[in-house]
């Protein structure tokens, strides 16, 4: 199945019924008088955040809604019936926007949220409505409200406790794929990753998900490279994975690039909780491996996210995926600071995992 994190969507609500001209006409009654029925409320256009989603594939094939009109109103006083609604089925973490694109109509965070973008214009009045003491035969009744036509945009933003960032070829695939079921495209060339992979990690018996999105290049921001289009998945994200290629060129100026873009990108990315750490940490030597993380530390002092007054940065990591070389130990330290975010904001704590 292919990722679709975006889409453009067209949706109509449904007219309301006209109201209905009629009068009771039977035998031995002298007057009957008006009887015609209102008509029905139209359908609404209703988005529905619904759990086992996780892309917007489903509106790349269909991208025109509409709703059903209500049913006419009725002699003898029948009312006509509402008609039906449609419903937008989208994965947990959606966000609707208007045409624009820019201005936020809703953000569907919780699986059963709605929201209604169209509703379906009112029914019209019947004759009968219009009856009074001087007026006992109206012959004149209201059409339905005509219904709400509109361009929306769906744009999805993954819900995940912890996000992996970094360059590309930085090992973030090698290690969703070593804590995870998750099975995302792994090689030994840049950009291998296309769009982003979400994976259940679990460690002591506990459990929290994880996203890896396409590595970050010098000018994402701009739209260079992929990771600008992805980095609104990790917006979401309590903490940040961020990785850095021990065997590159300078960790240090690998570090200030990824910073510098996500403080460029904005969302709060640059303000997010990170641990850092060293990949492939089994590829280098013992000096190559002691000089990069000298070269990293510099580099965290002066563009790492803020620490606060009394507490220390915490110092960064090695770690191999393919050889499981430190890979607990950043997994609980990845969990340790999404329990504190959770017990700030009065949540429950990581979930425990019941096999």
């Amino acid at each position: 199945m292919k990722f679709l994190d975006q889409a453009k969507v067209y949706v109509r609500s449904g007219d309301g019924g006209g109201g209905a001209v009629s009068f009771r006409r039977e035998k031995f009654i002298e007057f009957g008088g008006p009887d015609g029925g209102d008509g029905g409320r139209g359908g609404d256009v209703v988005v529905e955040c619904v759990e086992g989603l996780n892309t917007l594939i489903d509106y790349r094939y269909q991208q025109h809604f509409k709703a059903k009109t209500g049913v006419h109103g009725m002699g003898r006083n029948r009312a006509g019936g509402r008609g039906p609604d449609v419903i937008l089925k989208v994965p947990v973490g959606t966000q609707i926007f208007d045409e624009d694109n820019e201005t936020l109509i809703a953000d569907m965070t919780e699986a059963g949220q709605s929201f209604v973008v169209a509703r379906g214009g009112n029914g019209g009045f019947g004759n009968a409505h219009f009856a009074t003491s001087t007026n006992r035969a109206p012959r004149r009744a209201n059409p339905g409200q005509v219904g709400i036509e509109r361009t929306i945009w769906l744009r999805l933003k993954l819900i995940a406790d912890a996000g992996l960032v970094g360059l590309p070829n930085a090992g973030k695939s090698t290690f969703l794929a070593a804590v995870s079921s998750a099975k995302p495209k792994i090689a030994d060339y840049p950009f291998t990753t296309l769009h982003p992979n979400l994976g259940v990690v679990r460690v002591d018996a506990r459990e929290f998900v994880m996203a890896d999105i396409p590595g970050l290049i010098e000018g994402a921001h701009e739209g260079h490279g992929l990771g600008d289009r992805f980095l609104g998945h990790v917006e979401r994200c309590r903490v940040l994975l961020h990785l850095l290629d021990a065997g590159g060129d300078h960790a240090g100026t690998s570090y200030k690039i990824v910073r510098n873009e996500l403080e460029a990108y904005g969302g709060g990315l640059a303000d997010k909780t990170e641990i850092v750490a060293l990949s492939k940490g089994d590829t280098v030597d013992e000096e190559t491996l002691k000089q990069q993380m000298e070269r990293l530390k510099r580099a965290m002092r002066t563009y790492g996210p803020p620490v606060a007054e009394g507490e220390k940065r915490r110092p960064p990591m090695i770690i191999s995926a393919a050889a499981a070389m430190g890979v607990t130990d950043a997994l609980r330290a990845l969990i340790r600071v999404i329990d504190e975010d959770k017990a700030a904001e009065g949540l429950k704590p990581v979930t425990t995992w019941q096999p």
